[in-house]
């Protein structure tokens, strides 16, 4: 889930990162001294300040500037133009799946230029600040962020790269709020959340068993194996052979859906509703859409490392990634917004800019979405038949609206938990634009992010892009404060009487606003499936048609959230590093296994 709000964010660039120290049960430390660009210096000026640069004189600042990226000079005695590059690997965007790709890249000692539009890292999961408040851009529910198994992939993500980052544990992953007065919450402590729920649905204690027995089975299978690129023969039969019971069961599971394998065991309606809403948080749509490798990840996480949320917020796991990648010696430059990826020989060679720069690499990966990459990205290009084939399974998700605020602490009661999802009256609303409705508070967490007695609200819900296209100014924002005045009133009557009375600060993000800031084609957040999807098997993987491009983050396997945006990024790095002779490979399996696996999709 993820927005931004809609003024500008310049002031995110010019603060300090600083970060509180609250207690917790578990500690990863991490320091942070970055410093990005502020909006009054000049083009050239933030360019060496990303380089981390100062100089009085402007051709000692660009001579300076070629020396750090290792420039070399693209003709005979060329001066005076920006001198070109050759990296291992360009990553386009600085989301989550970039980063951890970029930084995977760059232990293993490849030299990787991370390319940003914006001034800062992070995409979704970045941050911005205001009258004291630090807001996470997208969710504060962090997967993959414990110190135990395989699928802490953020916290693998840091420590490939030297860093650490302390956290919070989170007691209650989402209490939901559901129709027909149903509440639940879904506790950290997994006999704690199943009694619950079973205390709700008595007649479903054995399917509720059964179902989720189903989903630790899968968990359990992945959590067990190193989890590398599925598009690299030797990686994947040595896990084969290491664990075949492990590999079965998921290629079993692989073209499944949570909500074919819960009607299997449960038939009480509204009990699979609640399904379905555990899911849409997962995927943004309901459980017979959501691939049962996808749900098993995060519903069995969220028990097996718990929920741990960032001291400082989100927006410190991008800034440490962006960190961690420099001390490797390589490269990230903001304000880089790429245009163009360029082509040699039907080969990725390199990108250009909108100010005309161009970077050349043995490989490009773009952390664009699929529609982004292939539609903008590669001109008077034909559209590659497997990229024809995801667009005629998946369709843009919808984007969110989005409400941040500042309130009074007084209006919260004293155990209210940190994420709850909301759906009153109706289940068919459940993914109905503005129907249901999350809302993070991550100053339960963390009370450092915002001035004293208060607390941070951060309120999303499904927005289409055609709801606010075409519109004057005046109207465009009349509508925002309409639509965001009630939402909040429906959480003021479910949650939290006197709400709108607490508020001391607000802003209001759309789907422009998200399609502005994060460069996503109408907003979007992600592929969703057009219909009912053969699980994970139309998913594409980082490969792409193109030779020396990749693709990573939602729109690549295994889908939408921050744990599979972490995956994607390790899966793409290995796969890029084999490519480029810092991993073994064979030529001949490498050929036959993407020759089947692009098979694969076409059954999807």
């Amino acid at each position: 889930m993820l927005s931004l709000s809609h003024s500008p964010l310049q002031s995110i660039a010019e603060s300090a990162f600083q970060h509180s120290s609250v207690p917790k049960s578990l500690s990863i430390p991490v320091s942070f001294n970055l410093s990005f660009p502020s909006s009054t210096e000049n083009t050239q000026s933030r360019r060496i300040r990303n380089l981390g640069f100062r100089s009085s004189s402007r051709w000692k600042r660009r001579l300076l500037a070629r020396s750090m990226l290792g420039l070399e000079p693209s003709g005979s005695g060329a001066t005076s133009e920006e001198e070109k590059t050759r990296y291992d690997a360009i990553v386009v965007g600085s989301g989550i799946g970039g980063l951890v790709a970029a930084t995977q890249l760059a232990a293993k000692g490849a030299r990787v230029l991370v390319l940003e539009k914006y001034v800062i890292p992070g995409g979704s999961s970045g941050f911005y600040e205001r009258d004291g408040y630090t807001f996470d851009v997208g969710s504060s529910v962090m997967f993959g962020f414990s110190d135990k198994g395989n699928l802490n992939l953020i916290t693998q993500a840091l420590a490939a790269v030297g860093c650490e980052m302390q956290v919070v544990p989170d007691p209650t992953t989402v209490h939901f709020h559901l129709p027909n007065d149903l509440s639940v919450r879904v506790h950290r402590e997994y006999n704690d959340f199943i009694s619950e729920l079973t205390g709700k649905f008595p007649h479903e204690k054995e399917g509720i068993k059964h179902f989720y027995e189903k989903c630790w089975q899968i968990f359990n299978a992945l959590n067990s194996l190193e989890l590398k690129s599925l598009e690299e023969p030797i990686y994947l039969f040595g896990q084969f052979f290491q664990k075949p019971l492990e590999c079965l069961t998921l290629a079993y599971y692989l073209p499944q859906n949570a909500g074919d394998i819960a009607r299997k065991f449960i038939k009480d309606p509204q009990l699979l509703s609640f399904i379905d809403a555990e899911c849409f948080i997962v995927s943004t749509v309901n459980a017979l859409q959501t691939p049962m490798i996808n749900a098993s990840m995060v519903l069995c996480d969220r028990h097996f490392g718990g929920i741990n949320y960032p001291v400082g917020g989100v927006g410190g796991i991008a800034k440490s990634l962006a960190k961690g990648l420099l001390e490797k010696g390589s490269s990230i430059l903001y304000k880089a917004n790429v245009t163009e990826i360029i082509l040699q020989n039907g080969e990725a060679v390199g990108v250009r800019l909108s100010d005309g720069r161009e970077f050349f690499s043995k490989t490009v990966i773009s952390n664009a979405t699929r529609w982004d990459t292939f539609g903008k990205l590669l001109k008077g290009t034909r559209l590659p038949q497997e990229e024809e084939n995801f667009q005629r399974i998946y369709v843009k998700a919808p984007s969110f609206l989005s409400i941040h605020m500042g309130v009074k602490a007084e209006v919260l009661p004293s155990d209210t938990d940190c994420h709850h999802f909301i759906l009153e009256n109706d289940w068919t609303r459940l993914e109905e634009p503005y129907g249901s409705i999350f809302l993070s508070i991550p100053t339960v967490l963390d009370p450092m992010l915002a001035p004293e007695s208060c607390h941070i609200m951060h309120i999303f819900t499904v927005s289409c892009i055609e709801d606010w296209q075409g519109l004057p100014v005046k109207e465009y924002e009349a509508k925002k404060e309409l639509v965001a005045d009630e939402i909040i009133s429906r959480l003021e009557k479910k949650l939290f009487p006197g709400l709108k009375a607490s508020i001391v600060f607000k802003e209001v993000g759309t789907p422009k606003t998200h399609r502005r800031y994060l460069a996503r084609d109408s907003g979007t957040y992600g592929p969703m499936p057009r219909g009912v999807p053969k699980g994970l098997l139309g998913m594409p993987f980082n490969t792409t048609a193109i030779d020396g491009l990749y693709c990573v983050g939602d729109s690549c396997f295994p889908g939408q959230g921050v744990i599979a945006v972490a995956f994607s990024g390790i899966m793409c790095a290995h796969r890029v590093a084999a490519d480029i002779g810092f991993e073994r490979k064979s030529p001949i399996l490498d050929a036959a296994l993407l020759r089947l696996l692009r098979w694969f999709r076409t059954i999807a």
